[in-house]
């Protein structure tokens, strides 16, 4: 049987749920050996519910306060065996750290942190390579913890081009291309727990080579 998965996704009022949308046809394409049981979303009539509806994927507005019981509560109705955050800008709490995690639009940890999601990071990114601090940027995946945003240990980067006439929206694109093209195959290997981590210690992550 298909391990259970539930996604966050935050998306906007208009729009966003692109990588929802993926993984969901990954799983059905049997790309993601995964049952996905729900999605969530803080936004109760944006793109991630009709993305939801449209793909016949039971939904839930996820309103503040984001506190540790709301979260458990949501996973104890859901019963998942993971949890992928996917565009989720929520702090996540009270959440098993081992079986939830994350994908970034940048490099970690330096692209990481409060307030360093969507065109800041790339942004962010631009800034730096045009200090020539960096050459690239990167897609990376990594397990949740209570630390703070994007503090988890990272167990997965794909390096992204930086090209010199890039804008925060051109960059952004080929960053979302190349979240589109891994998230799924990266998550397979996360369900399958060839790539699992004890939650504790960083060290102790198993990654897979790609």
């Amino acid at each position: 049987m298909a391990p259970r998965l539930l996604i966050f996704a935050s998306g906007t009022p208009q729009g966003g749920g692109s990588g929802f949308r993926r993984l969901v046809g990954a799983s059905r394409t049997g790309v993601l050996d995964a049952n996905i049981v729900g999605v969530v979303s803080n936004h109760k009539d944006g793109g991630v519910k009709a993305a939801a509806d449209n793909l016949n994927i039971p939904f839930i507005h996820f309103p503040p306060p984001h506190q540790a019981a709301e979260y458990r509560m949501i996973v104890e109705e859901f019963e998942p065996d993971f949890v992928a955050c996917s565009g989720w800008l929520k702090m996540v709490r009270g959440l098993d750290p081992r079986t939830t995690f994350n994908i970034h639009p940048g490099p970690l940890p330096r692209f990481g942190g409060p307030g360093m999601y969507g065109h800041h990071v790339h942004e962010a990114v631009l800034d730096a390579y045009r200090h020539r601090t960096i050459d690239m940027s990167a897609v990376s995946m990594h397990f949740v913890t209570e630390d703070g945003y994007d503090q988890g240990p990272f167990f997965f980067s794909m390096a992204v081009e930086i090209e010199p006439g890039d804008t925060r929206e051109s960059l952004g694109m080929r960053v979302n291309a190349t979240e589109h093209q891994c998230q799924a195959r990266v998550t397979n290997e996360v369900l399958a727990g060839r790539i699992h981590w004890d939650g504790k210690n960083p060290e102790s992550i198993v990654r897979c080579r790609f």
